[in-house]
């Protein structure tokens, strides 16, 4: 059973002359009115397909800035895991609210009490481990990606130039 109303041969044509002239799917869709299923489905019948370089090089800049702010993340908790253990050195305040007056009392300790620097060494622990996590999950993703994103860039504007060729006689 067919859904969605039948495209009629004026509007086909428009659909493939615009897919000839390199026209993206979702806007060749927008400029005819068309869902982007039935503009790929008379672009495929007719034998032609999409040029997906620009979607290709855009996925692989995504990629790439996805793994710039991993790190990121993962070098802000290895220094938050940091900063952690070091206050295993620093004095600690101990408070009471209470009694039957309701007094306030406190104490510093020379250094927190032992539950405290096990929890402090356990939460940078979990820290680390999530840091390392992230930065072993990029490392195939580093230079190699950057060079390859840059190379499908540098071609995709070579094609692009050369299509837009301005003729001799026009200079």
């Amino acid at each position: 059973m067919a859904r969605g109303v039948p495209v009629d041969d004026e509007t086909r044509t428009v659909i493939l002359d615009l897919a000839r002239t390199e026209v993206a799917r979702n806007e060749i869709a927008r400029r005819t009115g068309v869902s982007t299923a039935a503009v790929s489905k008379i672009v495929k019948e007719a034998g032609l397909s999409f040029n997906r370089s620009q979607t290709d090089a855009a996925n692989q800049a995504r990629q790439v800035d996805l793994a710039a702010i991993r790190l990121k993340l993962a070098e802000e908790m290895g220094a938050a895991a940091l900063d952690l253990l070091r206050t295993r050195k620093n004095e600690y305040l101990v408070y009471n609210f209470g009694g039957k007056d309701n007094d306030y009392n406190e104490h510093v300790l020379a250094s927190p009490p032992v539950e405290v620097q096990r929890s402090i060494v356990v939460t940078a622990g979990i820290a680390f481990d999530k840091a390392s996590r992230i930065v072993e999950r990029d490392t195939s993703t580093g230079v190699e990606s950057a060079h390859s994103l840059l190379d499908s860039l540098a071609a995709g504007f070579a094609q692009a130039a050369a299509q837009h060729e301005i003729p001799s006689d026009a200079k």
